[in-house]
């Protein structure tokens, strides 16, 4: 191991076992991941990794999550979370994320205090601080810890720490929850949710590894990493594509030609990712100053 990745997993551990009995927001991605798995070697059973199922979380993104958690032996518990239910989350604005992760560590701190928790802590790390991620807010309003980005881990240094315990997720393609795919401005339904799930699914059924189905109302735009573009590219594939989304309710299916873009979605915001970091929860209310400058799609 590198001495500089040496001395981050070093400072990782001793973060770690400052927190005391500590849940881990676990998503099943890389990053929170071995969060929990380095955790759960530092803190044993005084940690317990925590998953929140709701509409937005793709069944087989929680099927994954809950098989690596036994397989690793990493204690989980799986809590029910309330976002669809908050008016200013499911109008889906900039500030969505915000609102998601503010519920999520609500239930989470009063899953601590009920079962004499003293610490919460989520999977950040360094390359998170230069994308627009309004749920850090949240994270920093409810106390989180962020042992990751205190060891000044990076993405490729989780990777690579996975990979060298041996950990399948090392090379697991980036995800996010269901409701980032759709449009800002345009509501989160469920009726939403499960045609971009569904979609997502016949996808990865077709061989794809890295992709979004991109909600914009009627159109479907899929984005696959340039690496498979030429596999999609193709009048065969075109007509799988048209038969899979039109049978899903779309009208148009689009194929992105600039490829999959982890949070693509941002960059149709009217405002600066500085700018709303500074200011997490300027749109609370209708009429702020905040507005979301919609991607217009020519079909």
């Amino acid at each position: 191991m590198p001495m500089d990745l040496t001395a981050k997993q070093r400072r990782l551990h001793e973060s770690l076992s400052a927190l005391g009995r500590t849940l881990v927001a676990y998503s099943g991605g890389v990053d929170s991941a071995y969060l929990a798995f380095a955790a759960y070697q530092i803190l044993g059973d005084n940690m317990l990794a925590v998953i929140a199922d709701s509409p937005s979380l793709a069944r087989t993104h929680l099927q994954d999550a809950i098989a690596f958690a036994e397989e690793q032996h990493i204690p989980l518990q799986i809590i029910q979370t309330a976002e669809m239910e908050r008016s200013e989350y499911v109008r889906n604005d900039g500030q969505r994320c915000f609102h998601c992760k503010d519920e999520l560590f609500r239930v989470m701190e009063d899953f601590a205090q009920k079962n004499s928790f003293s610490s919460i802590a989520y999977g950040v790390n360094v390359d998170d601080q230069g994308d627009f991620r309004p749920g850090q807010s949240a994270a920093r309003q409810h106390g989180v810890a962020a042992p990751l980005l205190d060891a000044s881990l990076t993405k490729a240094d989780v990777r690579e720490l996975a990979r060298m315990a041996g950990l399948p997720v090392w090379e697991k393609p980036a995800s996010a929850c269901l409701s980032s795919r759709i449009e800002y401005g345009r509501p989160v339904t469920r009726e939403a949710l499960a045609a971009v799930e569904q979609g997502e699914d016949a996808l990865r059924a077709l061989g794809f590894r890295q992709f979004r189905v991109r909600h914009h109302g009627e159109i479907a735009r899929i984005e696959i990493s340039r690496e498979e573009l030429e596999q999609a590219l193709t009048s065969a594939m075109f007509a799988e594509f048209t038969r899979i989304f039109k049978d899903l309710g779309f009208t148009y299916v689009t194929v992105d030609t600039e490829g999959f873009r982890s949070g693509s979605m941002n960059a149709s915001l009217n405002l600066t990712s500085k700018n709303l970091a500074s200011n997490p929860i300027s749109n609370q209310t209708s009429g702020s100053p905040f507005s979301a400058k919609l991607v217009k799609l020519v079909p």
